[in-house]
């Protein structure tokens, strides 16, 4: 009975691949809602705009929260780095600063950069949304 619980649990959980395909699809994910959020910012679109700012947070939200902290420095430091991205939308949303989206969209790329260095993948996709 153990054997097969164990079974089951381990044909749903994600292979490695999977996960590194998964956060990668998010933080893409975070450049085409920041893309569309900054179209909403300048049509002036209030609703689009905060929308759109909601889905980017809660990506961030769930990157941070799927942090395993006991795996060094580098985790706290994206748990920071998620934070301040999340704040920065805040401030996007309240102000309708343009400049605060296109710091999400800086620092994502970079995050997509550094993931596919350390991942060994290479994509261009989304990673060039809005250059």
């Amino acid at each position: 009975m153990q054997s097969s619980a164990y079974n089951s649990y381990n044909s749903t959980s994600l292979s490695v691949d999977n996960q590194e395909k998964l956060v990668l699809m998010l933080y893409e994910g975070i450049l085409r809602f920041a893309a569309r959020a900054k179209k909403a910012m300048q049509e002036k679109n209030v609703q689009e705009k905060v929308m759109f700012i909601n889905k980017i947070s809660a990506i961030f939200i769930e990157l941070s929260s799927s942090l395993d902290l006991n795996q060094g420095q580098i985790a706290h430091y994206l748990k920071g780095l998620y934070a301040r991205e999340i704040t920065r939308l805040i401030e996007a949303n309240i102000k309708n600063d343009v400049d605060a989206i296109d710091e999400v969209i800086r620092v994502t790329r970079g995050l997509i950069s550094a993931w596919n260095d350390a991942t060994g993948t290479n994509t261009q996709g989304a990673s060039d949304v809005d250059r």
